[in-house]
């Protein structure tokens, strides 16, 4: 086993070698600019443990630019093969072969897929940090608790840090909420790297750089992005989301507001949990901009937050991508949201939705919370918008 343990050892320094990377996240690295027909990755297969599945970018008239999926077979005494008629001692070996002549695939390999260049590991220990390790560049917005900069730890790391305006918060309260919030670590949540604890509290993040999901769909490049676009921007939120529902906790202010954008547009899901600490004396002063839009009736009458009540919300959300961040209800107050849909009014199908869309959406706007969809339920659906029809995997190549 030695020697087989230096071979997959080995294959982590292969450029096209991406090993935990899921489906769905192979798809949308080869489809992220930079990458061409024939651009291809190996990971390990989803589905089948110890086997390997080779995704490549392949194009054609009717879709456009799309991603095929090959199994990559095992011969039990060791070696590799897509198509039985040609075996391989390999990976690499099989690479090699297929960046020669496409021998069957739909493209020859030309380039590994572009890697994301990893963010800076954090020491695990630098949680509670001193305010003087942090500079502040350039301030990317504020709000109502507090300010949003980008800045640099220690002058080498980027970072997002957002400073909590004083009062807003008790720093008790504060801090073990974000030790719970530090448990959470997933791709699709922002990450919290570090606190200042100490008033006016200071929250670290991963920085990204598109900024929140509200304001990237009315720039110029958001405003252009396609339908099927929107909808893995959907699907990434519930993917955040599903993992939340999983670890047992509940988001509570879940809006595009509080989704960021990294430059390769991976959505992030930001701030869960810090709805539930602002003070209410400091809400009441500042005639708080409760947001009553996004809020589940459940939630808003009798102050019940669940994991079912962010699904409403999340249905709320998906009007605002397909709509290019539209506000929800246009023209109607607060108020006139509460009674309509005390009354069963729900908000009408967007111009540029598709019907099955605003049938997921409808579900997620149900009366009795628990018939609302769960999000493992929502990621499906909105992953699969498309590929519902089609095969998983392309058929293996024939003479």
């Amino acid at each position: 086993p030695s020697n087989f343990v230096a071979q997959v050892d080995s294959l982590e320094e292969e450029k096209w070698y991406f090993k935990a990377l899921s489906r769905k996240d192979a798809e949308r690295l080869l489809l992220s600019s930079g990458n061409k027909v024939g651009s291809f990755l190996v990971r390990e297969s989803e589905t089948s443990k110890g086997a390997y599945s080779l995704s490549v970018r392949d194009s054609d008239s009717a879709h456009g630019d799309i991603i095929k999926h090959y199994r990559i077979r095992s011969l039990d005494g060791g070696g590799y093969y897509i198509s039985p008629r040609t075996t391989f001692s390999s990976l690499p070996e099989l690479i090699h072969h297929y960046s020669q002549k496409g021998d069957g695939l739909c493209q020859r390999l030309t380039t590994p897929c572009i890697s994301l260049v990893p963010q800076r590991p954090w020491a695990q220990d630098e949680w509670e940090i001193p305010r003087e390790s942090l500079k502040l560049v350039k301030k990317l917005g504020s709000g109502q608790f507090g300010e949003v900069w980008m800045g640099y730890y220690k002058n080498n790391i980027k970072v997002a840090v957002k400073t909590m305006k004083e009062g807003s918060m008790d720093p008790d309260a504060f801090l073990a909420e974000a030790n719970l919030m530090k448990r959470l670590q997933h791709n699709k949540l922002v990450r919290l790297y570090a606190v200042v604890t100490k008033q006016p509290i200071y929250i670290v993040t991963e920085y990204m750089a598109n900024g929140c999901l509200l304001d990237y769909l009315k720039t110029e490049e958001g405003s252009q992005l396609n339908l099927p676009k929107l909808i893995d921007m959907s699907a990434q939120v519930a993917e955040g989301m599903a993992y939340i529902e999983r670890m047992n906790s509940i988001h509570r202010d879940l809006r595009a507001a509080n989704i960021l954008v990294s430059e390769t547009l991976c959505c992030k899901i930001a701030d869960f949990g810090l709805a539930r600490i602002i003070e209410n004396e400091y809400l009441a002063q500042e005639g708080a901009k409760f947001p009553i839009k996004w809020t589940a009736p459940e939630a808003i009458n009798f102050g019940v937050f669940t994991i079912k009540s962010d699904v409403w919300s999340f249905g709320i959300l998906l009007t605002e991508i397909i709509t290019y961040g539209r506000i929800p209800y246009p023209g109607m107050t607060n108020p006139e949201v509460i009674r309509n849909l005390e009354r069963g009014y729900r908000m009408p199908c967007p111009d540029m939705c598709p019907g099955e869309l605003y049938n997921i959406i409808l579900k997620c706007w149900r009366n009795k919370p628990e018939e609302r969809p769960t999000f493992e339920y929502l990621q499906s659906v909105l992953e699969d918008f498309y590929t519902s029809t089609e095969q998983q995997y392309e058929a293996e190549p024939q003479q």
